[in-house]
């Protein structure tokens, strides 16, 4: 399974990038006395008692953002609490509850997973009385914390290790889980014939205008006894040309189903040109670490005209971070290899949940640094001690090492590029997260 993930949510002010930066034990946030500083989500991997959990930090919750960001603010804040394990709801003991506290409160009522409630800036035990008030929330179990004064850090990653999801047992007799597929593209390139063709029956509209599809949809289909669930998407069009809060509401719909999909099928039209929107769909999927096969539709109508080299050339320069995603060539109206597309989805979904050993991974680093060694940083030369895959789906390596800085963007593309044409994830994507050896690990150097 993949790395558990622990969001942090409040209202502005109340400290959660202090929070943020005091789990994680480094300065990574940046911590401001004005509201609004934090917009984007930001990520950090955490370890406590060999366990690892991925910690989130998002922006205050009801903030009028002053360039107007608002919306895409809310955004971000409304994805991390979708994909948390566990949410922090943070809190601030010297300004006591507030009304804007209660909406938050009101908000997680609607999410049906585990709350802790931290009750920030309470820098000593007399102060743990003021912050009893906050049980009146009636959301979260409630431990008063102080990054400043560092309280009560070792029972919060306690109350955090005992919510989160154990990782699942190695073992072939597990039974997989259904794979769902995201259809995505943008508008017309035949997402909903190719549903159709899947579930057998005019399960969605299909017509010529534009937007027809303004919903994510789940059909459900059978393939060889086995169940599946194909999300139908709405077609996209590019960020100018959003005028309607359907158009908004239909983006943000097919993001979702991409964060939701086993598997991405991103199709194309073989009649068409590549466009932004194709690549702002791609750079999504590549984002969210989702396997995908690039889908080229309608090929009947170039079939003996068009070598299929000649599409695959063209897509491998148009997306060269992504030269790992296979491509097929199908036609959604008659279901032609569509059941090759299926069998090779479901290769892609096996590849993500695939494990390997620690000294596989290490054997292959040993080999990589040997054959081309990091470059020096600062007159010094980065070294890795040891390397080991810590979550399936994506496979995400962990990567132990003297100074994670010193390791620019071109060597961990080399690094996974290894690991990529070495191990049994060779059309998946691969996270990697470098973290510095504390000094008293034992591991030997790869």
């Amino acid at each position: 399974m993949a790395v558990p993930r622990v969001v942090i949510v409040g209202r502005p002010n109340v400290g959660k990038s202090s929070i943020f930066n005091w789990i994680d034990g480094r300065r990574l946030a940046i911590v401001d006395d004005r509201a609004g500083v934090t917009r984007d989500r930001l990520t950090t991997l955490v370890e406590s008692e060999n366990r690892y959990f991925e910690l989130v930090d998002t922006g205050g919750m009801g903030i009028d953002d002053a360039d107007n960001l608002t919306k895409e603010v809310e955004e971000q804040i409304a994805t991390g609490i979708e994909e948390a394990d566990l949410i922090l709801f943070v809190v601030d003991t010297k300004a006591g509850l507030t009304s804007l506290d209660e909406l938050v409160a009101e908000r997680l009522r609607k999410v049906e997973k585990p709350v802790l409630l931290l009750a920030n800036k309470t820098d000593h035990a007399g102060l743990d009385n003021n912050a009893l008030e906050f049980h009146r929330l009636g959301r979260g179990w409630l431990i008063p914390v102080s990054t400043l004064q560092n309280r009560n850090r070792g029972q919060l990653l306690e109350e955090i290790l005992e919510r989160i999801p154990e990782s699942q047992p190695e073992s072939d007799e597990l039974s997989a889980p259904r794979m769902k597929l995201a259809i995505v593209g943008r508008r017309n390139v035949g997402k909903s014939t190719f549903v159709n063709s899947l579930a057998q029956a005019k399960r969605m509209i299909v017509s010529e205008v534009p937007g027809t599809t303004r919903d994510s949809v789940d059909v459900h289909f059978n393939l060889d006894g086995h169940r599946f669930v194909a999300i139908d998407t709405p077609g996209l069009r590019r960020n100018k040309s959003i005028r309607t809060d359907i158009d908004w509401y239909g983006l943000h719909r097919a993001q979702r189903s991409i964060r939701r999909a086993d598997v991405t099928l991103l199709f194309f039209d073989c009649m068409e040109s590549i466009s932004k929107v194709d690549k702002q769909l791609a750079h999504y999927i590549e984002q969210q670490y989702k396997p995908c096969i690039f889908v080229v539709n309608k090929w009947d109508k170039v079939a003996g005209k068009v070598p299929t080299e000649r599409w695959v050339r063209y897509l491998r320069e148009h997306f060269p971070t992504m030269a790992y995603c296979p491509i097929a060539f199908v036609t959604g109206q008659t279901g032609k290899n569509m059941k090759a597309l299926l069998n090779h989805a479901q290769m892609l979904f096996k590849q993500a949940q695939t494990r390997v050993s620690t000294a596989s991974v290490n054997k292959l680093l040993q080999a990589a640094t040997s054959q081309q060694q990091p470059p020096l940083y600062m007159n010094r030369r980065p070294k890795i001690y040891f390397g080991s895959q810590i979550a399936t789906t994506p496979p995400t390596i962990i990567m132990m090492c003297n100074m994670p800085q010193g390791f620019p963007p071109s060597y961990q593309r080399y690094l996974i590029h290894t690991f990529r044409d070495n191990l049994p994830f060779g059309e998946v994507p691969i996270k990697l997260f470098l973290k510095k050896r504390e000094s008293d690990d034992s591991h030997d150097e790869a």
